[in-house]
């Protein structure tokens, strides 16, 4: 009887508390977590909205784009922030299937996206308006690489708009004047474009919005025709066949929710349906956030606190009020005393790391505008440099490498491997490596890869020999370089590529630079190492008979620590590679953009393909390096033995 008097009790208490806002959500929320900036804002605006305002349950699920895109199907996650609609053949069978919805009208007028150019290019050019006008100014945007013909930049490797770029440029005729660049990464096209803007030069390029750099710098679009999406389906087939031009499509973007989601929770679905930002707002925001870098729930934080007036009707008139007193201001954006909801918003701020025991010391900023400064500057000599680099080393040894009959270098570098290891298998097992890379189809990737490789050699074996020797005779530059030398080696090599990408702009010249810098520090350290290990005897015994210090150096020093210097040029090489690969991430040509290409749309078959490329490469010019320089050093032994050297 007790029982029933205490369930009755419990079940009457629970019916006269009051309803508040938490009814809305049933179960926890779980949200993707996204890796792109304005997705990231987005989803910490919402995470806000039902933590703070509805008194929901907030979770995260990390994960890539297909992967949670699954997950929302099966309701394992409920909410994607940010989805652009008409993109995803895995939303799209979800939506069809009924187990998926994308809400709402993110920003305001959709995601835009064309060809663009700087605003002050139009200025300076009145006559440049759309794309037709292209050929008269063609000049404005020479290519660096290529003087004869003019450039173009594409998206990111191995993204749908390399796709439809490529295809408009052959559609429109541009692409027998305008050569198809393409930068790697976003980042790398992002660093082009503020290269370009920072200097005042012209610049052709492909771009969209949501983004920070279309708040901070004034672009301009060149006009197409409307969109016509038939012949735009077309476009996007890299094989397709219609000789169309078409206008760029405006994607809506939406919030993505599972169907279980709105209908348990349907208060919360119809506040996610009324958010949105204007273009200057969305973009503003992601500006902010990465240059203040602040992560997304801290931008979002900041904006809630900043703009009351653009949320306060997405949600109720109690859920309003809640979230402005958890956020500690008033509706009219003004700040209010600290109270318990204010405290707990603090505990939420320091839970997205916006506090800190620590001070706040960092070189970023003045880093920063030291290199914009140079840039700003310099620019021009940086560029010269470029441009004689390309003309004087790059160029020449490309274009004879590919006037040689791909036949002749594989019977070259057979002949090379026999001389090196003298196995006849070993030789003949290069030769058929070489081929192999052909018959990938991905001869002319390894052209690419081999110029720049040569070329970065030839240059580090050219300075860092000479340092190297120079080390070995002074203990205060040894003091001086090992520590730049430290740095320079265990420095990530992806820091190289940022500020020659700055400096150089896109390219091969920044992949140069870069893989210098990365292969210098071995082949200077073992050349010292190599000449101050030479037999002092020998040493003496040549200032006995008179020689001075070159004579000692060319023909007793040298001949002793040619081991040495050929280890170091053998590791020079093999850094050498690795780095010319990574510089696909800039937009150097070669093996490295085949396989940034198979990450980015998860192309197994062609990740594979370029990464057996890639290792018959690494192994036949370690092997020969290693051959030749063990030769040497077999050489050495004999001589130190007192025998003869056979030969």
């Amino acid at each position: 009887m007790r029982q029933w008097i205490a369930l009755s009790l419990l079940c009457m208490s629970a019916l006269l508390l009051p309803v508040s806002a938490s009814a809305a959500c049933d179960a926890p929320i779980k949200f993707g977590a996204l890796t792109w900036e304005s997705g990231q804002f987005i989803s910490g605006v919402l995470k806000y909205i039902a933590e703070d305002g509805y008194d929901c349950t907030i979770e995260e699920v990390p994960g890539a784009g297909p992967a949670l895109e699954t997950a929302l199907s099966q309701n394992d996650i409920q909410v994607i922030g940010e989805q652009w609609v008409g993109r995803s053949p895995i939303m799209e069978q979800a939506i069809a299937q009924n187990k998926v919805a994308v809400i709402g009208d993110t920003l305001k007028g959709g995601a835009t996206q064309g060809w663009y150019v700087p605003k002050y290019v139009l200025d300076e050019n009145p006559g440049l308006r759309s794309y037709q006008d292209l050929p008269k100014y063609a000049e404005l945007f020479k290519d660096p690489e290529d003087p004869r013909k003019s450039r173009f930049m594409n998206c990111p490797s191995g993204w749908t708009c390399e796709i439809f770029n490529s295809r408009l440029l052959k559609n429109t005729g541009l692409d027998s004047i305008f050569n198809n660049a393409h930068p790697g990464t976003g980042a790398a096209l992002d660093a082009e474009i503020a290269s370009a803007f920072e200097q005042h030069k012209p610049l052709l390029f492909y771009y969209w919005q949501p983004t920070g750099l279309m708040a901070k710098y004034d672009f301009a679009p060149l006009a197409f025709p409307a969109h016509d999406d038939a012949c735009w389906q077309d476009l996007l087939l890299a094989d397709g066949t219609a000789d169309c031009v078409s206008g760029f499509p405006v994607s809506p973007l939406g919030i993505a929710v599972s169907t279980p989601f709105i209908e348990s929770n349907p208060e919360l679905a119809a506040v996610f349906e009324k958010v949105q930002f204007t273009s200057d707002e969305l973009n503003g925001a992601i500006l902010e956030m990465s240059e203040s870098k602040r992560s997304g729930d801290e931008q979002a934080l900041t904006f809630l606190r900043e703009n009351p007036n653009v949320w306060q009707h997405w949600l109720s008139e109690e859920a309003a009020t809640r979230l402005a007193a958890k956020l500690g201001i008033s509706l009219t954006g003004a700040a209010v005393a600290n109270t318990g909801e204010s405290n707990n918003n603090a505990s939420s701020a320091n839970k997205f790391g916006l506090s800190s025991s620590f001070p706040s010391w960092s070189l970023e900023t003045p880093l920063n505008n030291i290199l914009a400064n140079v840039v700003q500057n310099y620019g021009d000599v940086f560029r010269t440099i470029s441009t004689v680099a390309l003309t004087y080393l790059l160029l020449p040894i490309e274009r004879l490498l590919t006037v040689i009959p791909p036949w002749l270098i594989i019977a070259l570098v057979t002949v090379l491997a026999w001389f090196g290891v003298r196995k006849i298998w070993f030789a003949l097992a290069c030769g058929a490596g070489l081929f192999l890379i052909g018959a990938f189809g991905l001869w002319g990737a390894l052209i690419d890869t081999f110029a720049l490789l040569i070329v970065s050699v030839l240059v580090t074996v050219v300075i860092g020999i000479p340092i190297g020797i120079a080390m070995s005779g002074s203990k205060i530059l040894r003091k001086i370089v090992t520590p730049i030398l430290d740095v320079m080696q265990t420095m990530p090599s992806f820091v190289y590529l940022i500020p020659v990408l700055m400096l150089f702009g896109i390219g091969k010249v920044p992949a140069l630079f870069a893989t210098i810098i990365y292969a210098l520090p071995p082949l200077i350290r073992l050349t010292t190492l190599g000449i101050t290990q030479v037999n002092h005897e020998m040493v003496e015994a040549g200032r006995s008979f008179g020689s001075t210090h070159l004579q000692l150096l060319i023909w007793i020093k040298l001949p002793q620590a040619l081991p040495s210097i050929m280890a170091g040029i053998n590791q020079a090489v093999m850094m050498s590679l690795s780095m010319v690969v990574l510089a696909s991430m800039i937009g150097a040509p070669g093996l490295g953009e085949d396989v940034l290409q198979s990450i980015q749309t998860l192309n197994i078959g062609q990740g594979l393909q370029a990464g057996t490329a890639i290792v018959i490469v690494a192994i036949i010019i370690d092997r020969i390096t290693q051959a030749f320089g063990q030769g040497k050093r077999a050489r050495q032994k004999t001589i130190d033995a007192g025998r003869r050297p056979i030969g």
